[in-house]
């Protein structure tokens, strides 16, 4: 698997955050986000090819009980299904972070899906149409709610508009509650994240 990073850090959202996990940063995404916060890993993949049995001994490494496979978009990669049942063999909490576009069969503790709102399409971009073909899977998402043993549903809100979208994509689904459901404000410094901060949480509220 293309690999950008493997780090051992704190789960910084969702239900298991705050808890000591190692990353691993599959490189290579079907998508492009306007906001991406990783672009080594999406629009301009970097990293090295590394066998998975190099992945686990690297997370191994670490004093930790839950590994995070990020991106990018580890649905993609080919050797997903292996590193996870191999990840599983060695007593790892598997939270698999992905925009559920693509879906597979995984042995996997938590699906942590972030569907892309319409503000994530690059308009100007190369990119825009098939981000915008692409982007949101309802079917796939639904896949994930029935077969997986936990997940959330995370979603990138820019503008108080944002929040209809969010409502029509939920009525299509079935199979969670409140509780699964995050909105983080989009931004990737401190005064834009400040700024949306304020009204999503009276929204949560």
């Amino acid at each position: 698997m293309k690999i950008a990073e493997i780090f051992y850090s704190i789960q910084g959202e969702g239900k298991l955050m705050g808890v000591p996990s190692v990353f691993v940063r599959a490189s290579g995404c079907n998508l492009r986000c306007s906001w991406c916060d990783t672009p080594y890993a999406s629009w301009k993949p970097q990293g090295e090819i590394v066998p998975v049995a190099e992945i686990v001994r690297q997370v191994q490494a670490f004093d930790a009980k839950h590994a995070v496979l990020t991106g990018g978009e580890p649905m993609i990669m080919p050797n997903i299904g292996q590193l996870c049942s191999a990840l599983r063999e060695i007593g790892q909490h598997i939270t698999i972070e992905t925009a559920a576009t693509l879906f597979q069969p995984l042995p996997i503790d938590l699906a942590s899906m972030s569907p892309k709102l319409s503000n994530s399409t690059p308009h100007g971009s190369d990119f825009a149409a098939a981000h915008e073909k692409s982007r949101l899977n309802i079917p796939v998402i639904q896949q994930f709610i029935d077969q997986s043993p936990d997940f959330q549903l995370k979603f990138v809100v820019d503008s108080e508009n944002d929040m209809a979208e969010i409502h029509e994509i939920l009525t299509k689904l079935h199979g969670w509650q409140p509780s699964d459901i995050l909105l983080m404000p989009e931004g990737t410094d401190s005064e834009s994240l400040d700024q949306h901060a304020g009204w999503i949480g009276e929204i949560c509220k």
